[in-house]
Protein backbone atom coordinates (compact mmCIF):
# COMPACT_ATOMS: atom_id res chain seq x y z
CA UNK A 1 0.00 0.00 0.00
CA UNK A 2 1.06 3.55 -0.61
CA UNK A 3 0.35 6.78 1.20
CA UNK A 4 -2.65 9.02 0.57
CA UNK A 5 -0.99 11.44 -1.80
CA UNK A 6 0.80 9.00 -4.09
CA UNK A 7 -2.26 6.77 -4.32
CA UNK A 8 -4.40 9.65 -5.52
CA UNK A 9 -1.81 10.64 -8.13
CA UNK A 10 -1.51 7.13 -9.57
CA UNK A 11 -5.23 6.47 -9.59
CA UNK A 12 -5.86 9.86 -11.15
CA UNK A 13 -3.48 8.93 -13.95
CA UNK A 14 -5.55 5.81 -14.58
CA UNK A 15 -8.71 7.93 -14.78
CA UNK A 16 -7.05 9.78 -17.66
CA UNK A 17 -7.02 6.57 -19.74
CA UNK A 18 -9.96 5.47 -21.88
CA UNK A 19 -10.74 2.67 -19.46
CA UNK A 20 -10.59 4.97 -16.45
CA UNK A 21 -12.53 7.70 -18.23
CA UNK A 22 -15.42 5.27 -18.66
CA UNK A 23 -15.61 4.87 -14.87
CA UNK A 24 -14.91 8.53 -14.13
CA UNK A 25 -17.84 9.76 -16.23
CA UNK A 26 -20.26 7.63 -14.23
CA UNK A 27 -18.74 8.56 -10.89
CA UNK A 28 -18.82 12.28 -11.64
CA UNK A 29 -22.49 12.08 -12.62
CA UNK A 30 -23.42 10.25 -9.41
CA UNK A 31 -21.44 12.58 -7.15
CA UNK A 32 -22.94 15.63 -8.87
CA UNK A 33 -26.45 14.31 -8.29
CA UNK A 34 -25.88 13.24 -4.69
CA UNK A 35 -24.02 16.23 -3.22
CA UNK A 36 -26.52 18.66 -4.73
CA UNK A 37 -29.11 17.63 -2.13
CA UNK A 38 -26.81 17.76 0.92
CA UNK A 39 -26.70 20.98 2.90
CA UNK A 40 -24.41 22.36 5.60
CA UNK A 41 -21.37 24.60 6.07
CA UNK A 42 -18.24 22.44 5.61
CA UNK A 43 -17.52 19.69 3.08
CA UNK A 44 -14.39 17.60 2.57
CA UNK A 45 -13.21 15.42 -0.34
CA UNK A 46 -10.45 12.98 0.52
CA UNK A 47 -8.44 11.61 -2.36
CA UNK A 48 -8.30 12.39 -6.09
CA UNK A 49 -7.84 16.17 -5.69
CA UNK A 50 -7.48 16.52 -9.47
CA UNK A 51 -11.17 15.67 -9.84
CA UNK A 52 -13.68 17.98 -8.20
CA UNK A 53 -16.49 15.73 -7.03
CA UNK A 54 -17.81 18.61 -4.88
CA UNK A 55 -18.32 20.95 -7.82
CA UNK A 56 -22.12 20.63 -7.65
CA UNK A 57 -22.33 21.03 -3.86
CA UNK A 58 -24.19 23.98 -2.33
CA UNK A 59 -22.05 23.90 0.81
CA UNK A 60 -20.07 27.18 0.99
CA UNK A 61 -16.78 25.91 2.47
CA UNK A 62 -15.36 22.99 0.51
CA UNK A 63 -12.01 21.24 1.05
CA UNK A 64 -10.43 18.97 -1.55
CA UNK A 65 -7.10 17.26 -2.05
CA UNK A 66 -4.00 17.37 0.13
CA UNK A 67 -4.05 21.13 0.69
CA UNK A 68 -6.62 23.71 1.63
CA UNK A 69 -6.56 26.82 -0.56
CA UNK A 70 -6.24 29.14 2.46
CA UNK A 71 -4.41 27.33 5.21
CA UNK A 72 -2.43 24.78 3.14
CA UNK A 73 -3.43 21.99 5.53
CA UNK A 74 -2.03 18.63 4.54
CA UNK A 75 -4.56 15.86 4.97
CA UNK A 76 -4.28 12.18 5.69
CA UNK A 77 -7.42 10.11 5.93
CA UNK A 78 -6.76 8.38 9.25
CA UNK A 79 -5.64 11.56 11.10
CA UNK A 80 -7.72 14.51 9.98
CA UNK A 81 -6.84 18.00 11.31
CA UNK A 82 -10.46 18.89 12.03
CA UNK A 83 -12.35 19.28 15.27
CA UNK A 84 -14.81 16.63 16.37
CA UNK A 85 -18.24 17.16 14.84
CA UNK A 86 -17.12 19.98 12.53
CA UNK A 87 -17.94 18.67 9.02
CA UNK A 88 -21.29 18.23 7.30
CA UNK A 89 -20.17 16.16 4.30
CA UNK A 90 -17.20 13.89 3.55
CA UNK A 91 -16.46 12.24 0.19
CA UNK A 92 -14.28 9.12 -0.07
CA UNK A 93 -13.69 8.39 -3.78
CA UNK A 94 -11.73 5.11 -3.85
CA UNK A 95 -9.86 5.85 -0.64
CA UNK A 96 -10.71 2.74 1.38
CA UNK A 97 -9.39 0.14 -1.09
CA UNK A 98 -5.97 1.84 -1.17
CA UNK A 99 -5.58 2.04 2.61
CA UNK A 100 -3.95 -0.52 4.88
CA UNK A 101 -6.54 0.18 7.60
CA UNK A 102 -9.80 1.28 5.98
CA UNK A 103 -11.85 0.77 9.14
CA UNK A 104 -9.69 3.33 10.96
CA UNK A 105 -10.44 5.86 8.22
CA UNK A 106 -14.17 5.32 8.71
CA UNK A 107 -13.74 5.75 12.45
CA UNK A 108 -11.96 9.06 11.89
CA UNK A 109 -14.68 10.18 9.49
CA UNK A 110 -17.28 9.38 12.14
CA UNK A 111 -15.39 11.58 14.60
CA UNK A 112 -15.23 14.68 12.43
CA UNK A 113 -18.77 14.45 11.06
CA UNK A 114 -21.59 16.33 12.75
CA UNK A 115 -24.71 14.44 13.83
CA UNK A 116 -26.79 13.81 10.70
CA UNK A 117 -23.68 14.50 8.60
CA UNK A 118 -23.26 12.64 5.29
CA UNK A 119 -20.57 10.27 4.07
CA UNK A 120 -20.41 9.44 0.35
CA UNK A 121 -18.22 6.51 -0.77
CA UNK A 122 -17.22 5.07 -4.12
CA UNK A 123 -15.38 1.78 -4.47
CA UNK A 124 -14.58 -1.05 -6.85
CA UNK A 125 -16.81 -4.09 -6.57
CA UNK A 126 -14.86 -7.37 -6.13
CA UNK A 127 -17.94 -9.38 -7.19
CA UNK A 128 -17.96 -8.14 -10.77
CA UNK A 129 -16.11 -8.47 -14.06
CA UNK A 130 -13.76 -5.79 -12.79
CA UNK A 131 -13.05 -7.82 -9.69
CA UNK A 132 -12.43 -10.89 -11.84
CA UNK A 133 -9.99 -8.90 -13.99
CA UNK A 134 -8.12 -7.87 -10.84
CA UNK A 135 -7.77 -11.52 -9.83
CA UNK A 136 -6.50 -12.50 -13.27
CA UNK A 137 -3.92 -9.68 -13.37
CA UNK A 138 -2.82 -10.47 -9.80
CA UNK A 139 -3.18 -6.87 -8.71
CA UNK A 140 -0.71 -5.34 -11.15
CA UNK A 141 -1.08 -1.60 -11.87
CA UNK A 142 -3.93 0.74 -11.06
CA UNK A 143 -6.62 0.32 -9.99
CA UNK A 144 -5.94 -3.41 -9.73
CA UNK A 145 -3.30 -2.91 -7.04
CA UNK A 146 -6.00 -1.86 -4.60
CA UNK A 147 -7.79 -4.17 -2.21
CA UNK A 148 -11.36 -4.29 -3.49
CA UNK A 149 -13.68 -4.36 -0.46
CA UNK A 150 -17.07 -6.07 -0.65
CA UNK A 151 -20.09 -3.83 -0.27
CA UNK A 152 -21.46 -5.99 2.54
CA UNK A 153 -18.30 -5.43 4.60
CA UNK A 154 -18.48 -1.67 4.11
CA UNK A 155 -22.09 -1.71 5.30
CA UNK A 156 -21.12 -3.73 8.39
CA UNK A 157 -18.38 -1.24 9.30
CA UNK A 158 -20.74 1.68 8.82
CA UNK A 159 -23.43 0.05 10.94
CA UNK A 160 -21.00 -0.54 13.82
CA UNK A 161 -20.06 3.15 13.73
CA UNK A 162 -23.66 4.31 13.87
CA UNK A 163 -24.17 5.16 10.20
CA UNK A 164 -27.36 4.51 8.28
CA UNK A 165 -27.14 3.83 4.55
CA UNK A 166 -29.74 6.05 2.86
CA UNK A 167 -28.76 5.70 -0.81
CA UNK A 168 -26.46 4.09 -3.34
CA UNK A 169 -26.21 2.24 -6.62
CA UNK A 170 -23.91 0.27 -8.93
CA UNK A 171 -22.36 1.38 -12.22
CA UNK A 172 -19.80 0.32 -14.86
CA UNK A 173 -21.42 -2.95 -15.91
CA UNK A 174 -19.38 -3.29 -19.13
CA UNK A 175 -16.30 -5.53 -19.13
CA UNK A 176 -13.06 -3.67 -18.33
CA UNK A 177 -12.02 -3.11 -21.93
CA UNK A 178 -9.08 -0.76 -22.42
CA UNK A 179 -10.26 0.81 -25.68
CA UNK A 180 -13.16 3.21 -25.95
CA UNK A 181 -14.57 1.64 -29.11
CA UNK A 182 -15.17 -1.66 -27.33
CA UNK A 183 -16.69 0.10 -24.34
CA UNK A 184 -19.04 1.96 -26.64
CA UNK A 185 -20.07 -1.24 -28.43
CA UNK A 186 -21.30 -2.77 -25.17
CA UNK A 187 -22.94 0.41 -23.94
CA UNK A 188 -26.30 -1.38 -23.95
CA UNK A 189 -25.05 -3.44 -20.99
CA UNK A 190 -24.91 -0.28 -18.89
CA UNK A 191 -28.59 0.45 -19.52
CA UNK A 192 -29.66 -3.11 -18.69
CA UNK A 193 -27.36 -3.55 -15.70
CA UNK A 194 -29.51 -1.86 -13.09
CA UNK A 195 -32.47 -3.97 -14.09
CA UNK A 196 -31.05 -7.42 -14.71
CA UNK A 197 -27.81 -7.77 -12.72
CA UNK A 198 -27.74 -4.75 -10.40
CA UNK A 199 -25.17 -6.10 -7.92
CA UNK A 200 -22.54 -6.93 -10.57
CA UNK A 201 -21.49 -3.38 -11.45
CA UNK A 202 -17.78 -2.70 -11.47
CA UNK A 203 -18.20 0.28 -9.13
CA UNK A 204 -20.55 0.88 -6.21
CA UNK A 205 -21.62 4.07 -4.47
CA UNK A 206 -22.93 4.57 -0.94
CA UNK A 207 -24.53 7.52 0.82
CA UNK A 208 -24.57 7.08 4.60
CA UNK A 209 -25.74 9.42 7.36
CA UNK A 210 -24.28 9.58 10.86
CA UNK A 211 -27.08 8.89 13.31
CA UNK A 212 -26.96 9.92 16.96
CA UNK A 213 -29.39 8.43 19.50
CA UNK A 214 -32.07 10.78 20.78
CA UNK A 215 -31.55 12.82 23.91
CA UNK A 216 -32.77 11.49 27.27
CA UNK A 217 -34.56 14.01 29.46
CA UNK A 218 -32.78 14.34 32.82
CA UNK A 219 -35.29 15.36 35.48
CA UNK A 220 -34.14 17.46 38.48
CA UNK A 221 -34.12 15.95 41.94
CA UNK A 222 -36.65 18.11 43.79
CA UNK A 223 -36.24 18.94 47.46
CA UNK A 224 -39.35 17.63 49.25
CA UNK A 225 -39.35 20.46 51.80
CA UNK A 226 -39.15 23.05 49.02
CA UNK A 227 -41.95 21.39 47.06
CA UNK A 228 -44.21 21.29 50.11
CA UNK A 229 -43.57 24.96 50.75
CA UNK A 230 -44.63 25.84 47.24
CA UNK A 231 -47.88 23.85 47.29
CA UNK A 232 -51.07 25.68 48.44
CA UNK A 233 -52.17 24.74 51.94
CA UNK A 234 -55.72 23.46 52.28
CA UNK A 235 -57.80 25.25 54.97
CA UNK A 236 -58.26 23.40 58.23
CA UNK A 237 -61.77 22.32 59.17
CA UNK A 238 -61.46 22.86 62.94
CA UNK A 239 -64.73 23.56 64.81
CA UNK A 240 -66.75 23.17 61.62
CA UNK A 241 -68.62 20.16 63.02
CA UNK A 242 -70.54 20.22 66.24
CA UNK A 243 -71.05 17.35 68.60
CA UNK A 244 -74.41 15.66 68.60
CA UNK A 245 -74.96 16.63 72.22
CA UNK A 246 -74.56 20.30 71.31
CA UNK A 247 -77.47 20.26 68.87
CA UNK A 248 -80.77 21.43 70.46
CA UNK A 249 -83.24 18.56 71.00
CA UNK A 250 -80.67 15.93 70.18
CA UNK A 251 -81.15 14.09 73.53
CA UNK A 252 -84.94 13.98 73.08
CA UNK A 253 -84.71 12.58 69.60
CA UNK A 254 -82.19 10.00 70.83
CA UNK A 255 -84.54 8.91 73.64
CA UNK A 256 -87.48 8.57 71.27
CA UNK A 257 -85.35 6.52 68.86
CA UNK A 258 -84.19 4.27 71.72
CA UNK A 259 -87.76 3.69 72.92
CA UNK A 260 -87.67 5.60 76.15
Amino acid sequence: MTDCKSTARNLSAWFATEQGGYVLAREQAWFDHTVNDIFGYNALQLGLPEHDFLRNSRIPLRFAGAEHERAAVRLCADELPFATGSLDLVLLPHVLEFSAQPHLILREIERVLMPEGSLVISGFNPHSLWGLHRALTRGQGYPWAGHFIALSRIKDWLSLLGFEVVGGRFAAYAPPFQQRKWLERVDFIEAAGDRWWAVSGGVYFLHAVKRVPGMRLIKPRWNKTLVNSLLPVAPKLNNTQRRVSDVPGADEKKQIKDGF
